[in-house]
């Protein structure tokens, strides 16, 4: 209504080449609070995820660095427990926007696993049983994870749970 005098009007930034980058945390309920590195999901097919990448290639390790103390602070400023995934958009001039969190494991949680070396169930199991947990994360390597959607070609594609059939 400021700038345009009119209350209806909605305007959004335009980012020029958009990535979907996510950033794995980890809080305990004693006050740790852990990133467990990010993943690329920008390729999607109808807003689902086909490929999930950690780490997420080509980003700086100063941008990289800014998301992941960026995510501490969003998670220690409400106390948030337990596993969670916080996204963001990153444009080419690598300046990033929040999303949104997912207060859950994803599924795609496979390829932090798979790089960083931790199984997230059971840091999460351990937590909510109180304990204290002290990590020191790192990731080794590349992990991907790629998704197989059934889609029905006589409906434009529409998604659909397919069949399994014996030949």
């Amino acid at each position: 209504t400021k700038a345009f005098g009119d209350g209806t009007i909605y305007m959004e930034k335009c980012l020029v080449h958009p990535r979907h980058i996510e950033v794995q945390v980890f809080c305990d309920h004693h006050g740790n609070v852990y990133t467990l590195g990010d993943r690329e999901c920008s390729i999607q097919r109808r807003h689902q995820k086909i490929i999930e990448e950690a780490p997420a290639p080509g980003l700086s390790d100063g941008l990289r660095t800014t998301m992941s103390d960026v995510s501490k602070v969003l998670c220690q400023q409400v106390r948030y427990r337990g596993a969670g995934t916080i996204e963001y958009l990153v444009d080419k001039d690598e300046n990033f926007y929040f999303l949104e969190m997912n207060t859950r494991l994803q599924v795609e949680h496979p390829v932090t696993e798979w790089v960083t070396g931790l199984d997230l169930v059971a840091l999460q199991i351990r937590a909510a049983f109180g304990e204290t947990i002290d990590l020191t994360p790192s990731m080794h390597g590349h992990a991907i994870e790629v998704r197989i959607y059934a889609e029905d070609p006589d409906q434009n594609f529409m998604p659909q749970p397919g069949r399994i059939a014996n030949i």
